[in-house]
Protein backbone atom coordinates (compact mmCIF):
# COMPACT_ATOMS: atom_id res chain seq x y z
CA UNK A 1 0.00 0.00 0.00
CA UNK A 2 2.96 2.36 0.47
CA UNK A 3 4.58 1.37 -2.85
CA UNK A 4 7.82 -0.20 -3.98
CA UNK A 5 10.61 2.19 -4.88
CA UNK A 6 11.79 1.89 -8.45
CA UNK A 7 11.36 3.54 -11.83
CA UNK A 8 7.95 3.41 -13.49
CA UNK A 9 7.85 3.63 -17.27
CA UNK A 10 4.04 3.76 -17.10
CA UNK A 11 4.30 6.76 -14.79
CA UNK A 12 6.68 8.41 -17.25
CA UNK A 13 4.19 7.81 -20.09
CA UNK A 14 1.45 9.44 -17.99
CA UNK A 15 3.67 12.44 -17.30
CA UNK A 16 4.48 12.82 -21.00
CA UNK A 17 0.77 12.63 -21.87
CA UNK A 18 0.23 15.41 -19.36
CA UNK A 19 3.23 17.59 -20.20
CA UNK A 20 3.33 17.65 -24.00
CA UNK A 21 -0.01 19.43 -24.61
CA UNK A 22 0.66 21.79 -21.71
CA UNK A 23 4.03 22.74 -23.18
CA UNK A 24 2.41 23.34 -26.56
CA UNK A 25 -0.29 25.46 -24.89
CA UNK A 26 2.28 27.49 -22.95
CA UNK A 27 3.96 28.53 -26.20
CA UNK A 28 0.67 30.00 -27.47
CA UNK A 29 -1.31 31.11 -24.44
CA UNK A 30 -4.63 32.58 -25.57
CA UNK A 31 -4.87 36.36 -25.32
CA UNK A 32 -8.06 36.11 -23.28
CA UNK A 33 -6.53 33.77 -20.67
CA UNK A 34 -6.02 35.17 -17.19
CA UNK A 35 -5.16 33.54 -13.90
CA UNK A 36 -6.49 36.57 -12.00
CA UNK A 37 -8.68 35.82 -9.05
CA UNK A 38 -7.46 32.25 -8.55
CA UNK A 39 -7.95 31.13 -4.97
CA UNK A 40 -4.59 30.96 -3.19
CA UNK A 41 -5.51 27.88 -1.16
CA UNK A 42 -6.67 26.00 -4.27
CA UNK A 43 -3.49 27.05 -6.08
CA UNK A 44 -1.39 25.77 -3.17
CA UNK A 45 -3.26 22.44 -3.15
CA UNK A 46 -2.87 22.17 -6.92
CA UNK A 47 0.91 22.67 -6.68
CA UNK A 48 1.27 20.18 -3.82
CA UNK A 49 -0.79 17.65 -5.77
CA UNK A 50 1.19 18.24 -8.97
CA UNK A 51 4.55 17.76 -7.28
CA UNK A 52 3.34 14.69 -5.40
CA UNK A 53 1.85 13.07 -8.52
CA UNK A 54 4.98 13.74 -10.60
CA UNK A 55 7.27 12.27 -7.96
CA UNK A 56 5.03 9.27 -7.29
CA UNK A 57 4.50 8.54 -10.99
CA UNK A 58 8.18 7.82 -11.63
CA UNK A 59 9.25 6.75 -8.15
CA UNK A 60 7.09 3.66 -7.61
CA UNK A 61 7.49 0.58 -9.78
CA UNK A 62 3.98 -0.56 -8.76
CA UNK A 63 2.60 1.23 -11.82
CA UNK A 64 4.49 -0.90 -14.34
CA UNK A 65 2.53 -3.54 -16.26
CA UNK A 66 1.99 -6.91 -14.66
CA UNK A 67 0.38 -10.00 -16.20
CA UNK A 68 -3.27 -9.32 -16.96
CA UNK A 69 -5.70 -9.78 -14.07
CA UNK A 70 -9.09 -8.21 -13.36
CA UNK A 71 -7.15 -5.53 -11.44
CA UNK A 72 -5.54 -4.44 -14.73
CA UNK A 73 -8.88 -2.85 -15.65
CA UNK A 74 -7.91 0.05 -13.34
CA UNK A 75 -4.84 0.71 -15.52
CA UNK A 76 -6.87 0.44 -18.72
CA UNK A 77 -9.45 2.93 -17.46
CA UNK A 78 -6.63 5.24 -16.30
CA UNK A 79 -5.22 5.16 -19.84
CA UNK A 80 -8.70 5.80 -21.25
CA UNK A 81 -8.90 8.93 -19.07
CA UNK A 82 -5.56 10.11 -20.38
CA UNK A 83 -6.62 9.34 -23.94
CA UNK A 84 -9.75 11.43 -23.47
CA UNK A 85 -7.56 14.18 -22.05
CA UNK A 86 -5.49 14.11 -25.24
CA UNK A 87 -8.68 14.23 -27.35
CA UNK A 88 -9.82 17.32 -25.46
CA UNK A 89 -6.51 19.01 -26.14
CA UNK A 90 -6.74 18.02 -29.80
CA UNK A 91 -10.21 19.59 -29.93
CA UNK A 92 -8.76 22.74 -28.35
CA UNK A 93 -5.77 22.96 -30.74
CA UNK A 94 -7.95 22.32 -33.82
CA UNK A 95 -10.44 24.96 -32.65
CA UNK A 96 -10.16 28.71 -32.18
CA UNK A 97 -7.82 28.28 -29.18
CA UNK A 98 -9.62 30.68 -26.90
CA UNK A 99 -9.37 30.38 -23.12
CA UNK A 100 -13.09 29.65 -23.01
CA UNK A 101 -12.50 26.54 -25.15
CA UNK A 102 -10.29 25.01 -22.46
CA UNK A 103 -13.23 24.79 -20.08
CA UNK A 104 -15.92 23.49 -22.46
CA UNK A 105 -17.57 20.24 -21.48
CA UNK A 106 -16.85 17.02 -23.34
CA UNK A 107 -19.85 14.71 -23.74
CA UNK A 108 -21.45 16.40 -20.72
CA UNK A 109 -18.32 16.03 -18.59
CA UNK A 110 -17.56 19.53 -17.27
CA UNK A 111 -14.02 20.94 -17.34
CA UNK A 112 -12.55 17.79 -18.92
CA UNK A 113 -9.02 19.20 -19.10
CA UNK A 114 -9.05 19.19 -15.30
CA UNK A 115 -11.17 16.11 -14.63
CA UNK A 116 -9.51 13.57 -16.96
CA UNK A 117 -5.88 13.89 -15.80
CA UNK A 118 -6.88 13.92 -12.14
CA UNK A 119 -9.01 10.81 -12.70
CA UNK A 120 -6.17 9.20 -14.64
CA UNK A 121 -3.65 9.69 -11.86
CA UNK A 122 -6.15 8.65 -9.19
CA UNK A 123 -6.88 5.43 -11.10
CA UNK A 124 -3.16 4.86 -11.64
CA UNK A 125 -2.73 5.08 -7.87
CA UNK A 126 -5.53 2.58 -7.36
CA UNK A 127 -4.03 0.23 -9.96
CA UNK A 128 -0.60 0.40 -8.31
CA UNK A 129 -2.12 0.28 -4.82
CA UNK A 130 0.02 3.28 -3.88
CA UNK A 131 -1.69 5.32 -1.19
CA UNK A 132 0.65 8.27 -1.82
CA UNK A 133 -0.47 8.63 -5.43
CA UNK A 134 -4.12 8.34 -4.39
CA UNK A 135 -3.61 11.02 -1.74
CA UNK A 136 -1.73 13.41 -4.03
CA UNK A 137 -4.23 12.89 -6.87
CA UNK A 138 -7.04 13.78 -4.46
CA UNK A 139 -5.18 16.91 -3.36
CA UNK A 140 -4.50 17.77 -7.00
CA UNK A 141 -8.17 17.25 -7.78
CA UNK A 142 -9.34 19.64 -5.09
CA UNK A 143 -6.99 22.38 -6.29
CA UNK A 144 -6.97 21.85 -10.05
CA UNK A 145 -10.67 21.12 -10.48
CA UNK A 146 -11.54 23.94 -8.09
CA UNK A 147 -9.51 26.44 -10.11
CA UNK A 148 -10.98 25.23 -13.40
CA UNK A 149 -14.51 25.48 -11.98
CA UNK A 150 -13.80 29.12 -11.13
CA UNK A 151 -12.62 29.82 -14.70
CA UNK A 152 -15.55 27.95 -16.26
CA UNK A 153 -17.99 29.99 -14.17
CA UNK A 154 -16.23 33.18 -15.24
CA UNK A 155 -16.84 32.23 -18.89
CA UNK A 156 -20.46 31.35 -18.13
CA UNK A 157 -20.00 27.64 -18.88
CA UNK A 158 -21.44 26.40 -15.58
Amino acid sequence: MFGHLGFSYIGLIFLLLLAVPNILWSRRIPGDYSDEGENGILLFLERVGEIGCVVCAVMFSNFNCEPFTPWTVWLIVAFVCMGLYELCWLRYFKGRQRAKDMYRSFFRIPIPLAVFPVAGFLLLGIYGKVIWMILFAAILGIGHIGIHLHHAKRFGLL
